[in-house]
């Protein structure tokens, strides 16, 4: 084959498919589970000190740690088995333990995480689930184990990928803060497809808490709006009062209204968009699961459907509110901008108005000092005039008043004559 250049990151974009396989956990076995997400802005936190954290727990078990730029690592830690994950907001890890505890769901468990290691965690704990996959080929006897266990008002039992595993949980914190979920594969089920069941179990709880995250955005955004609404109001109703007093402060706060919906928007944004992507891989999760009913219990759709779905809807519904909210806000800043804009006109039309009329008062005056001026002018020109004639008409017997009499007319006319073709030439 032809030698070809390669893009510099194909190998990982095709590995990045197989980057994180799922754990494979024969029964019996307990699986402990921690998600941790840091405090703020989770998105843009230091990735450093996530993996720092990991390497401090790999090196109490002498296990080689990942690069630092690692998102995911799966090895032995001891007798265990440890999945670590990074994550867009949070990381994840997953302890396999083999065997049986001597107690149902043993808090024992959770201390394959020491104490000390917890306390230096970068964040804060966001989930955490206790896993106990034992085989009990008897449905009844299974029935009376999750009823032992679980609280029945909020048990969620079903049969899964055609009923090779039993699934159930109530979705509840025990006094150590984890949720309990308990699988029973049937005998012939492996390890591959008992560790997919697990790991999409203990997705639905991390996607499910992250996503409830958004209705307590929700209803903190529900509060301001409720506020920034009635603000709203009452500057639309002075937008529909008759009188214009008041209408340029009016935009004002207006407009200064409308920033703060946006900053509420871009406050709320990625928590609204995050909250929708993670509802749609819990849903995803529960929908390759495959679930039947399980001696007519609730399945773990049904309990999302009547507990999960109206918390999901209510994040939606505050998301669509909020951007009717600002497009509202944006049309009224518009329309009062509009209303000002046609009273400044109006006044501007006024003005233009008296300035006419000033005009015609100034070209009246212009006219009447223009007639005042062609007598003054006479004036001085018939004076220097009378100088010039007196001489020449002296001989003729002729007076000076005579003279001046005579050639008053025809100063006064040509003085006329000529201020009017000046202002001609200047107009």
């Amino acid at each position: 084959m032809t030698p070809i250049d390669d893009h510099p990151r194909r190998y990982a974009l095709a590995n990045e498919l197989h980057a994180r396989p799922f754990p494979k956990i024969a029964a019996p076995a307990r699986a402990v589970y921690l998600a941790l997400r840091a405090s703020g802005d989770a998105a843009r936190r230091d990735r450093a000190l996530d993996h720092a954290h990991l390497v401090a727990l790999l090196t109490r078990f002498g296990a080689t740690p990942p690069p630092i730029e690692a998102t995911h690592w799966s090895g032995q830690i001891g007798t265990y088995h440890l999945k670590w994950e990074s994550h867009t907001e949070f990381v994840t890890y997953m302890v396999t333990l083999s065997g049986k505890s001597q107690r149902s769901f043993d808090a024992r468990d959770f201390e394959v995480f020491p104490e000390d290691w917890l306390a230096t965690a970068p964040g804060q704990r966001i989930a955490s689930a206790h896993l106990r996959i034992d085989i009990e080929p008897d449905k009844n006897r299974m029935a009376d184990q999750i009823d032992q266990w679980f609280e029945s008002e909020s048990l969620a039992v079903s049969e899964v990928l055609e009923g090779a595993l039993v699934i159930a949980s109530d979705f509840r914190l025990d006094t150590a803060g984890h949720t309990r979920f308990a699988v029973f594969p049937d005998a012939q089920t492996g390890a591959n497809r008992i560790g997919r069941v697990v790991q999409r179990l203990c997705e639905i709880e991390t996607y499910k808490t992250m996503s409830m995250l958004g209705l307590v955005q929700a209803r903190k955004t529900h509060l301001e709006m409720a506020k920034i609404e009635g603000e709203l109001a009452a500057l639309i109703d002075l937008m529909t009062a008759p009188d214009t007093v008041g209408e340029a402060d009016a935009l004002a706060d207006l407009l200064a209204l409308s920033a703060q919906i946006e900053k509420l928007v871009t406050k709320s944004s990625f928590r609204f968009g995050a909250t929708g992507a993670y509802e749609a891989i819990v849903t995803q999760r529960i929908e390759v699961l495959q679930e039947a009913r399980f001696l007519g219990r609730q399945t773990f759709g049904e309990f999302m459907l009547r507990r999960y779905d109206p918390a999901m809807r209510t994040v939606t519904s505050t998301n669509a509110q909020l951007a009717s909210l600002a497009q509202r806000a944006a049309r009224a800043a518009d329309l009062l901008r509009t209303k000002v804009d046609v009273a400044r006109q109006a006044q501007n039309q006024a003005l233009l108005a008296s300035m006419d009329r000033r005009a015609d008062l100034q070209l009246q005056l212009q006219e009447t000092v223009e007639g005042l001026s062609v007598v003054a002018i006479s004036y001085y020109a018939l004076n220097l005039l009378g100088y010039l004639t007196y001489p020449l008409v002296e001989p003729l017997g002729l007076s000076k008043g005579l003279a001046m009499a005579g050639l008053t007319p025809f100063v006064v006319l040509a003085v006329w004559l000529g201020l009017r073709r000046m202002r001609k030439a200047v107009h």
